[in-house]
């Protein structure tokens, strides 16, 4: 069996780790020094993208997408009081759907919209694990297709964490290893 790869050290890896595991009274202790880390749901997932990274490309779109690249096309962050029709009519690329989190910094959220076809639909849920799951769903609902560059994540979750099709949709190795990991 070979070695199990292991997470490159980055100041960015370190703060999701240490986000995901830290408790709110921890987190406040620190916030002031952090500022910028998710709360501990959001940090868990976002990890997820760098234990099964990015979907290759392939020919037309050469090269490697990284984890950090691939986060932006899961949650992009607005400060509380930004225009979120602005953020809308701004956007350019078919990178849907996505979450957009509004909140005073990112450990604190208050609300979250799932964007969709330059529309922003609110989230009935106010946390960031209940917002994820109806992004997820949201693929379903709406027939769309995942991100090529979250494909991965979003198939890990899929088989994983909802039983949705296992055996039937397509994994990378990295999906099937870490699934067969986790379920020994």
């Amino acid at each position: 069996m070979a070695s199990p790869s292991l997470l490159p050290t980055t100041s960015d890896l370190e703060e999701l780790i240490y986000c995901a595991e830290a408790t709110a009274n921890e987190r406040e202790v620190d916030e002031a020094s952090l500022g910028s880390g998710w709360d501990s749901d959001l940090s868990s997932i976002i990890l997820l993208l760098h234990l099964i990274p990015p979907s290759a490309q392939g020919r037309k779109r050469p090269g490697k997408v990284s984890a950090t690249q691939a986060e932006k096309n899961l949650v992009v962050f607005m400060k509380s009081g930004t225009s979120i029709q602005e953020h809308v009519d701004a956007i350019t690329s078919a990178t849907q759907p996505y979450l957009l989190a509004i909140g005073l910094n990112r450990a604190t959220i208050h609300e979250f919209f799932i964007v969709i076809d330059k529309q922003a639909i609110p989230c009935r849920s106010t946390s960031s694990l209940g917002a994820f799951d109806e992004l997820f769903k949201a693929h379903f609902v709406f027939g769309i297709m995942y991100n090529k560059m979250l494909q991965n994540m979003y198939t890990f979750v899929q088989t994983t964490v909802y039983n949705i099709d296992i055996g039937k949709v397509r994994e990378s190795p990295r999906v099937a290893e870490i699934r067969g990991r986790l379920l020994q």
